[in-house]
């Protein structure tokens, strides 16, 4: 089959590799027929190559037709259609019944004292083929994938992988109380749906911060009221001048760890580049830290007594935090690895042909597998408009 594999730091390529087999008795092999880049997948491309191996096959955000199942299968079957969440659970430990999914303790890589591991997201989290290809293995067939209707185009339901229970768990975890207000710094494919979400679910004040014209552009037309960073240097002061001097209710940081702003820590994501892998990875382990701007952002802008939640991804060991700011404004702080089986029934619903989360026109882009190489780059430097790519693998 083919398949996009890690090369090395900002290379990858699409490359003939061997098919996926059923080696447990509840595997599924899934044609994939769409395969989403997510911003995390950056992370890899720039930062997280110290945790991969070249040949690794990206991607976390597929679905499509199972193709075979194996012998201890019981819900699906050849031709049923299905979305694959990214966390790699098996629906039946202690973690996963408490909704934890992310957490899975069946899963764990314990290698690294990481939580459950995901499809696509290096050493780390499991070194699990990832689904930017033909081809997919999917473990725990009974309880993983999650089956949708045929009919509506994929775009209907391939965000249900990642993007959205992502995003709602974003807000959920922001706690935004009905008639309320929220900060999303960061409209990508996450911080722009997640301003949906909060819509959705009743928040009455809506910001929306980047940098980006086409990302500002676009949450603007759903109604949200954005501010830009090149204009806003003091993003403090402006939010709280919309909100009676307090802030909001509540931020949302949906950038994480290459945030603009920190040239310290991005000094130091560069020097891990360019060391041994083995090298890197310790330091990335041990003495890591992240690029904070964006968290620093969301500690000034929410109010006291409001609440940050975290759904951008953070990788540094030994990041400074602002205590004496956290602990004097009362902050609560909710964070992590969206618990995809958890939200998706909530979502579903929602899945219909009224659209009320804009889900069928979110894609910017949809382009053929082989042209995933260009379209890292083009998502990497923000270019053409490109909010959230979709790929399109070649298999019949």
């Amino acid at each position: 089959m083919r398949a996009l594999t890690y090369q090395g730091k900002r290379n990858v390529s699409v490359e003939t590799v061997p098919d996926p087999e059923i080696t447990e008795p509840d595997d599924v092999i899934v044609r994939v027929t769409t395969s989403g880049i997510c911003g995390s997948d950056l992370h890899l491309y720039e930062v997280l190559g110290p945790f991969l191996d070249e040949g690794d096959i990206l991607g976390h955000e597929p679905m499509g037709v199972v193709e075979e199942v194996g012998p201890e299968v019981a819900g699906l079957s050849a031709g049923d259609r299905v979305v694959v969440p990214f966390n790699v659970s098996c629906g039946t430990c202690w973690m996963c019944g408490q909704g934890l999914q992310s957490q899975c303790e069946t899963t764990q890589v314990r290698e690294y004292g990481t939580g459950a591991a995901l499809f696509g997201y290096s050493k780390m989290y499991g070194q699990v083929p990832g689904g930017q290809a033909e081809f997919l293995r999917v473990p725990f067939g009974n309880h993983l994938p999650v089956k949708v209707p045929d009919g509506p185009p994929d775009e209907r339901f391939v965000y249900l992988s990642d993007v959205l229970p992502t995003a709602w768990q974003a807000v959920t975890y922001a706690d935004v109380p009905q008639g309320g207000s929220v900060t999303v710094l960061g409209l990508g494919p996450i911080g722009d749906m997640a301003t949906r979400i909060a819509q959705h679910q009743g928040a009455e004040l809506v910001i929306g911060v980047d940098l980006v014209p086409e990302r500002l552009e676009r949450a603007r037309a759903h109604g949200v009221h954005t501010l830009d960073l090149r204009e806003h240097h003091d993003l403090g002061a402006a939010v709280r001048e919309l909100t009676q001097g307090r802030g909001t209710d509540a931020a949302i940081d949906a950038v994480g760890m290459e945030a603009h702003g920190a040239p310290v820590a991005k000094a130091a994501h560069q020097a891990v580049g360019l060391l041994p892998d083995a090298v890197g990875a310790k330091m990335m382990q041990r003495a890591g830290i992240d690029r904070l701007a964006a968290l620093s952002a969301a500690f000034d802008v929410v109010r006291r007594g409001g609440t940050v939640s975290i759904s951008g991804v953070y990788g540094g060991a030994t990041d400074p935090l602002p205590m004496l700011k956290l602990f004097d404004k009362q902050l609560q702080l909710r964070m992590g690895q969206a618990n995809v089986r958890s939200w998706v029934d909530d979502i579903l619903p929602l899945l219909t042909d009224d659209d009320p989360l804009g889900v069928d026109h979110f894609a910017t882009h949809s382009l053929p597998l082989e042209q995933a190489p260009s379209a890292y780059g083009t998502f990497q430097r923000k270019e053409d408009g490109m909010v959230k790519a979709l790929l399109k693998p070649s298999a019949t």
